[in-house]
């Protein structure tokens, strides 16, 4: 691997769905592995109200803390991998956001 590949960002998935005054936006990047980001993972699944700061729900590493977000609450979490981290936030919004369609 050439070192201008290594210094790539690449998109492992990008999705937004709206649902009516609510959004979803699920986004995964593998990035060059550092002391923020040790796996080479940047991640951040969001749900919340369109136009407002604070999430309903976010995880995300933005920082380089695993963090979950519910309103203005942060908490530091555990980061199981970003695809059983993704079950978890889609088990935990609300029934009437269906990501399957």
């Amino acid at each position: 691997m050439a070192p201008s590949d290594r210094d790539e960002t690449v998109v492992v998935f990008d999705r937004r769905r709206d649902f009516g005054n609510e959004v979803v936006k699920l986004r995964v990047l593998r990035v060059p592995t550092s002391e923020k980001f040790p796996k080479g993972i940047k991640y951040a699944y969001h749900y919340g109200e369109k136009g407002k700061a604070d999430p309903f729900l976010r995880y995300d590493n933005h920082h380089g803390v695993h963090e979950r977000h519910e309103g203005e609450h942060v908490e530091e979490i555990d980061f199981p991998g970003y695809e059983a981290l993704l079950r978890r936030f889609v088990h935990e919004i609300p029934v009437h956001v269906d990501l399957s369609r």
